[in-house]
């Protein structure tokens, strides 16, 4: 069954909510250029603008709905933003979570039955981490762009449904998709060769929140903790201090946080245990670009595999 349909609600693609209008000044998105007259493809966060441009090549155009410089996870639709939607023939959405907004912007566009494209389809899934995830109703953990593995398994899904609906270029994006996932899963192979001697496999580790599961699991990790009862949310100082016992009773060893999020509450915990301190790419900043998502990714592993042999006895 194609998964490239305008069926909504569905039970991966969440879209839900009224539409709350903004009037701040919009900032240009820079889209994968195309030849005119070719298809417009639509992407809400900038793993899934990496992933469609590999796909397409120069057959196709990626037009990110919201502008470089937005955090998802606080955004709120503008209307010149929802105006790009009218010009385009399907959207690429991570539709579990992380891009709940593009919900309301479909339905308030010009094109309401726009076909949407769900990239997780085929990606198990983990549940969300955080009580107040849990609370909000966010049962699976949406960041399932942060390994490889679930990246490579969203791109052979996403050049699939593309091709359904352009069958002219079904070819060429099933060749895209295959030579862009060989390179995903070299700079996997890379990551786990220089672990090979690491000396550990048994690292305790903590996140400071929920984002990093897929890609740590994805090394045999595990993670002890999560601090922040959501993406966003600070601990008070009673979760804060709990948090800390429970790093301390696990013996954890590694607090990977955020790369440009930095918080005051993470150099406290930092001082209180000791615990080496590490930070990913959440993959969220800076301008769209087709190899955005391989050079942040590279450094997400070179991270890990130093936590990792930094651990090592």
């Amino acid at each position: 069954m194609s998964l490239l349909s305008n069926r909504r609600p569905n039970r991966r693609l969440i879209l839900a909510g009224a539409l709350g209008a903004a009037t701040a000044a919009a900032m240009p998105a820079r889209p994968f250029a195309a030849p005119a007259g070719r298809r417009r493809f639509g992407v809400t966060l900038h793993p899934y603008y990496s992933y469609v441009a590999n796909i397409v090549g120069d057959a196709a155009e990626v037009v990110p709905i919201i502008p470089a410089g937005f955090n998802p996870h606080a955004y709120e639709p503008r209307p010149e933003d929802i105006q790009r939607i009218g010009g385009l023939d399907a959207i690429v959405l991570n539709g579990i979570g992380h891009d709940d907004f593009a919900g309301r912007m479909i339905a308030a566009s010009a094109k309401p039955s726009l076909p949407v494209v769900e990239s997780n389809a085929d990606v198990p899934l983990l549940p969300a981490a955080g009580t107040a995830a849990r609370a909000a109703g966010k049962v699976v953990n949406p960041h399932s762009f942060l390994s490889i593995t679930n990246s490579v398994l969203q791109v052979a899904t996403i050049a699939r449904e593309l091709g359904r609906f352009d069958p002219d270029n079904a070819a060429a994006y099933a060749a895209n998709a295959r030579a862009y996932s060989r390179r995903l899963r070299q700079l996997r192979a890379d990551a786990l060769a220089k672990l090979a001697t690491a000396g550990t496999t048994s690292l305790r580790v903590a996140t400071i929140h929920g984002a990093y599961d897929y890609l740590l699991r994805e090394f045999g990790l595990e993670v002890s903790a999560v601090v922040e009862p959501a993406h966003g949310i600070e601990p008070s100082p009673a979760q804060l201090a709990e948090t800390i016992a429970t790093m301390r009773k696990l013996d954890v060893q590694v607090i990977f946080s955020e790369l440009n999020f930095p918080s005051a509450y993470v150099e406290t915990i930092r001082r209180e245990t000791g615990i080496r301190l590490y930070a990913f790419s959440h993959i969220s900043h800076g301008d769209y670009a087709p190899d955005l998502f391989e050079r942040e990714m590279a450094r997400n592993l070179d991270t890990l595999v130093l936590a990792m042999a930094e651990a090592a006895p």
